[in-house]
């Protein structure tokens, strides 16, 4: 089920932000806070993956990767003999 907020046009005046600016801004400041992943911030700003990737970079905002993340891209790549164990263990 889809909410809607509802903000005034002299709100977005006073922000100098169209609509789709401040959904943009509010799915950044969601994903920099931790609030939203990647994916639900990217659908938030109605961006595609790759844009709103450029669009974190440029505002240096780092991706989310945590330990958890990286164990379980390791253990996919030894499965796909992808990754050779000495560099892991190295």
């Amino acid at each position: 089920m889809n909410q809607v907020l509802e903000v005034s046009q002299d709100i977005l005046d006073s922000a100098r932000l169209t609509v789709d600016e401040l959904r943009v801004e509010l799915a950044i400041h969601l994903y920099a806070e931790g609030r939203l992943g990647l994916g639900k911030a990217q659908e938030l700003a109605d961006k595609s993956l790759w844009e709103f990737r450029q669009i974190l970079a440029l505002r240096e905002i780092h991706p989310h990767y945590d330990v958890a993340e990286l164990s379980e891209d390791v253990a996919t790549l030894k499965r796909l003999s992808l990754l050779s164990t000495k560099i892991v263990e190295q």
